[in-house]
């Protein structure tokens, strides 16, 4: 259940510097590791060879992709707020992405977001967050992100690219999204 409801993300415009919402605790299980390495094709022993990676690797156990650990933002960021009025959400990019620290299996992780932007466009709006992932046990953050999402309100779904330039796709030049 989410820990925060708002009628959408334009709710969050007088939030802005502040931290919204703090994730609950996450574990990354070998499981969760092995299934990314599967769709992503990213086998690396360090992920996915236990057994190795407890006699080789300097974190003695298998550590999750930094991708994974990225990844995670949406599923964390959706079960901690309700967007009550939007109809979908996208990601939109990153502008900063460290990966700052291993997270080794058996680690749990939650993060933190900040809005450090709110900007509306005709069908919904964008946030840019300010995001720390924290390793349970450690003082160091795992990963630090900017973060950028869009929330679209349902009558914007019909046409997704209202509010970009005409010849865009969700706010990319068409030409680059489709080559």
């Amino acid at each position: 259940m989410a820990k925060l409801e708002l009628s959408s993300l334009r709710d969050l415009k007088h939030r802005v510097g502040e931290e919204v919402v703090v994730s609950d605790w996450l574990e990354l299980t070998q499981e969760r590791i092995d299934r990314f390495a599967e769709a992503s094709g990213d086998h690396q022993w360090i992920h996915v060879d236990v057994d190795r990676a407890r006699r080789e690797s300097p974190f003695g156990a298998p550590i999750a992709h930094g991708f994974l650990t990225l990844s995670l933002l949406s599923k964390l960021l959706g079960d901690s707020v309700r967007f009550a009025n939007a109809k979908m959400g996208v990601n939109y990019g990153c502008n900063r992405v460290r990966f700052t620290a291993p997270v080794p299996v058996g680690s749990r992780i939650r993060a933190r977001f900040v809005v450090k932007a709110l900007e509306e466009f005709e069908g919904g709006a964008q946030a840019t967050w300010n995001v720390t992932m924290e390793r349970e046990g450690s003082d160091k953050p795992c990963l630090v992100a900017e973060w950028l999402t869009r929330r679209y309100d349902a009558q914007a779904v019909e046409e997704p690219t209202r509010g970009a330039p005409s010849g865009f796709i969700g706010g990319a030049p068409a030409q680059q999204v489709l080559e």
